[in-house]
């Protein structure tokens, strides 16, 4: 007797499903035995099963408390680092336009207007880019440092742009020259 290809297949088919019927069954009968016994642990043991996981329980805890104070600290560095340089590079392009702005008031006071933008601009920009830096990353002394030099340097811009006196003008320059030394003294030390 010769088999055609759809008997085949149906053949194929019939087989499969005995298997899987099969395999079921082993599952069921398998699954359906019962264990004689009392659910308890030997005596002696539960102490012993509870310090191992005590004790597992503390350094896992101990594992993560370090890898936190590792991250808070790269953190920190990270923030004190990218701070730091922006105050460094700024307040040096700020000065420089502040020393021009008083270089040309000095020589001619009435012509000295076309260099107040720059000094004014630079000083903003300066006291911009660090108040962008401040966060608690930082540490309070440092931080507090470069939020005097902020303010010193908004202080300064604001007597160039308002024409102030040479006194005022002299004072508010003393307070960012005060502000200046002391922020990059803080991030010296931070780097330490």
């Amino acid at each position: 007797m010769l088999i055609g290809r759809g008997s085949a297949a149906r053949l194929r088919l019939a087989a499969c499903a005995t298997g899987v019927v099969a395999a079921l069954a082993m599952v069921v009968v398998g699954c359906t035995n019962v264990t004689d016994g009392a659910a308890s642990a030997p005596q002696g043991e539960a102490p012993l099963y509870r310090a191992s996981v005590s004790a597992s329980l503390e350094e896992s805890a101990a594992s993560s408390s370090a890898r936190e104070s590792e991250r808070q600290a790269s953190v920190t560095t990270q923030a004190v680092q990218s701070t730091c340089e922006t105050m460094s590079s700024s307040s040096a392009d700020a000065i420089a336009a502040v020393n021009t702005y008083v270089d040309a008031f000095n020589a001619d006071p009435g012509g000295s207007a076309s260099n107040a933008g720059p000094a004014v601009d630079a000083l903003n920009q300066s006291a911009d880019l660090v108040s962008s830096g401040l966060s608690d990353a930082l540490p309070g002394d440092l931080r507090d440092a470069l939020t005097g030099w902020v303010d010193a340097a908004r202080a300064v811009a604001t007597a160039i742009a308002g024409n102030y006196p040479a006194e005022d003008f002299n004072a508010a320059i003393a307070r960012l020259n005060d502000a200046k030394t002391t922020a990059l003294d803080r991030c010296d030390a931070a780097f330490r």
